[in-house]
């Protein structure tokens, strides 16, 4: 069992939605906090919730941004010591139809769901390696990540985040590091209008783009119905402090994931080639 307590854990879209669900939860348990954010505002809101439970400090990140993230990692050392909880979670619900896509969609999507996941890999394992504490790494991805949804971009971004997750889950180990990665259905967060306020526009007609926003009206209702961050949070420590690989959040995925698996067994060849 992991002890988070008068841990160090570094938090990336710490002041909104899931990750501010596991903030709430890690500050309770008595983890001291560094949350990064691009929303300044909400950093602010999430300090004053929670400065009168733990430590926090806060940082205003972009996470595809290398230096920037050096930067935040020395200051976050500086202030609170070695981050031993690495919670890579910022993300951004980014994309289109196919036919719709642009590079810098596909660029800015991928350079969130994923590559922000691995400059915090690059940033926080070589030391948390070296400075022999032990610790934990959860990486966020969704049921998207697990079998194919249509969502391209979005798909593509969480797939490698799982795939990621469960390479490291076989390297880890022998440094005594533990590793998740958390896999939410719907949730009650507004990561559809944030990711709106900042996401690159797709190439789409009056009548696209009219499709398109009926289609985030139906996500955000969706989502709204979905699960709290605050019980996510508490799915994330109780992982964390049991060393449980996979963190779900409902079964939603559950018969896609059995017809992918099927698909990929049934496709292997029955004898030698």
């Amino acid at each position: 069992m992991t002890e988070v307590r008068g841990r160090t854990a570094f938090i990336t879209g710490g002041a909104n939605g899931i990750g501010l669900g596991i903030a709430r939860a890690f500050a309770k348990a008595g983890a001291k906090l560094a949350i990064a954010d691009l929303d300044t505002a909400a950093l602010a809101r999430v300090k004053e919730e929670l400065k009168s439970i733990t430590q926090v400090e806060t940082y205003r990140l972009d996470v595809r941004d290398r230096a920037a993230y050096a930067a935040t990692a020395e200051a976050v050392e500086r202030a609170l010591g070695a981050v031993t909880l690495l919670f890579n979670n910022a993300g951004v619900a980014a994309g289109a139809a196919v036919e719709a896509m642009t590079y810098e969609l596909w660029d800015f999507g991928i350079g969130v769901n994923l590559g922000g996941v691995i400059n915090g890999i690059q940033t926080f394992l070589p030391k948390m390696i070296r400075q022999g504490q032990g610790g934990h790494v959860v990486n966020t991805a969704s049921g998207a990540g697990l079998a194919g949804v249509t969502a391209v971009l979005y798909t593509t971004a969480k797939f490698g985040v799982v795939g990621l997750s469960e390479s490291l889950a076989l390297e880890l180990p022998k440094h005594g590091i533990g590793i998740s990665v958390l896999c939410p259905g719907p949730v009650a967060t507004d990561i559809v209008d944030r990711t709106v306020s900042i996401a690159p526009k797709a190439a789409l007609s009056a009548d696209e783009e009219k499709q398109a926003a009926a289609a985030r009206a139906q996500a955000t209702a969706m989502l709204k119905n979905g699960v709290s961050i605050d019980a996510v949070g508490a799915k994330v420590l109780k992982a964390v402090q049991e060393n449980s690989f996979y963190i779900h959040t409902d079964r939603l995925m559950e018969e896609f994931i059995k017809h992918r698996t099927q698909a990929l067994l049934d496709a292997m060849p029955r004898d030698p080639a």
